[in-house]
């Protein structure tokens, strides 16, 4: 796969370049087919900066690091490039996405109708006579 790498005020070095596959070849290890890898790397005042824009069946993962030491924000950007994925990847799993309402009521396994609660019964009157001695 082609991976698109720009640099924005620093030259790109084969040791930037080859970082940058090794930590890719891990995320397609994830199954998810990644489509068109862009990662921009820009040197800022308080170090360097690197942004990365994947698109992903359904959408596009986008995340950014920032650190004194370029290697070091790599390694952070791919981490949090490799949470999205997972993310992505285990949304139909998820339970917000079953177990809802919405889904029960349509089985039939909830109705719409309000729960009737079980009428309580007093057996004797010794507690009414308590209650009343205390309140005297």
């Amino acid at each position: 796969m082609r991976i698109e790498i720009t640099s924005k005020q620093m030259p790109i070095t084969d040791t930037m370049r080859e970082k940058v596959e090794e930590r890719f070849e891990k995320l397609q290890k994830l199954q998810v087919s990644l489509i068109k890898p862009h990662f921009i790397i820009t040197k800022e005042p308080k170090g360097a900066k690197i942004e990365a824009t994947i698109g992903v069946p359904n959408g596009k993962v986008f995340a950014s690091a920032e650190h004194d030491d370029l290697y070091v924000a790599i390694t952070q950007l791919f981490q949090k490039i490799e949470r999205q994925l997972n993310k992505h990847i285990h949304k139909d799993e998820a339970n917000r996405a079953k177990n809802n309402g919405k889904e029960l009521c349509r089985n039939g396994e909830i109705s719409g109708e309000p729960m009737k609660e079980p009428e309580v019964e007093i057996e004797s009157d010794a507690e009414i006579k308590m209650n009343k001695e205390f309140i005297a």
